[in-house]
């Protein structure tokens, strides 16, 4: 192999920032250097790796995108040299990326996150939130190293293991009529108006659930922000279906909200770990993945209430 890391580390950091000036000012390492490591990767490589534009900077061919994602994993992998003699002794330390979905994160990862770093202090933890598609994206570009997410839309290039189920519940103003149900049907709401979290495959899963009724829903305004979502409905807008269950039933503006059970057979969402498919995990990873199978499970889930 004729290349080094610090090739591949150059390469990277000019593919983030699409720019060998300010790939330069990011390592600070001069731009010939960064230049001449590019130039070095391709003629070994035998690939293009970027298109130069004239005063505009750099883009990755398509090559280039594929080299980016497995030159990343091989610089993740070498990282790990550095806390072998750690493992060895089994402990855990070094850096962890971790994604959640955006509606689990203010729930699980506080709570998550701090008893992980309190078993394992030498952990430097990193968080991110997003959307089931930026969590699987982040993955494949090796932003994050774990996603805490649903089941919805895993590809074959991702392992997910599930951990717990939420099944749907309908989440109305304290003071709405239907509030003192126990249980209610799809068809008792079909007139009332609904506030839908609009976030990609969570709608689509809220939809179906209709569809699957034969019923059109009455959505009166959508929010990509659950707590703009559970506050217009304490506020007595409509009513909506989540599936998560914080164990605050109060809104973000005080007024109180009312949990009432949907009856019917419907699919629940699946809380699980996702990682990208490798041949071996670092120690670290697999770690936090222990520490998740015991804290999300059906018996309990951080944040959460379970019935």
């Amino acid at each position: 192999m004729r290349f080094t890391l610090k090739h591949l580390e150059y390469f990277v950091a000019a593919a983030e920032t699409g720019s060998i000036k300010l790939a330069s000012e990011v390592i600070r390492i001069s731009q010939p250097s960064i230049s001449s490591a590019i130039s070095h990767l391709e003629r070994e490589l035998g690939v293009q790796l970027f298109v130069r534009h004239h005063a505009q900077g750099l883009s990755l061919t398509s090559s280039g995108k594929r080299m980016m994602r497995e030159a990343k994993l091989l610089l993740r992998q070498a990282e790990g040299l550095y806390t072998l003699a750690g493992e060895l002794l089994d402990d855990v330390s070094g850096p962890l990326s971790v994604g959640c979905f955006v509606t689990l994160a203010p729930m699980i990862m506080p709570e998550l996150g701090h008893t992980f770093t309190q078993a394992h202090p030498a952990v430097k933890l990193a968080i991110t939130e997003g959307d089931p598609r930026s969590l699987l994206e982040d993955l494949r570009r090796v932003e994050i190293d774990v996603a805490i997410c649903y089941d919805l839309q895993v590809t074959d290039d991702v392992v997910f293991e599930p951990l717990a189920s939420l099944p749907p519940h309908v989440l109305l103003a304290k003071d709405h009529p239907l509030a003192c149900k126990s249980a209610l049907y799809l068809r008792e709401l079909a007139d009332e108006p609904m506030i839908l979290l609009d976030l990609p495959y969570s709608r689509e899963y809220f939809f179906a659930m209709f569809q699957s009724e034969e019923i059109k829903p009455n959505v009166y305004s959508r929010s990509k922000n659950q707590e703009v979502v559970r506050t217009m409905v304490a506020n007595g807008f409509g009513f909506t279906i989540a599936n998560v269950r914080p164990r605050n039933l109060t809104a973000l503006d005080g007024r109180e909200l009312a949990s009432v059970a949907l009856a019917g057979d419907y699919k629940p969402m699946t809380i699980g770990i996702a990682t990208l498919r490798q041949d071996r995990k670092p120690r670290i990873l697999e770690a936090f993945e222990q520490h998740c199978r015991t804290m999300i499970t059906d018996a309990g889930i951080p944040g959460m209430r379970m019935n």
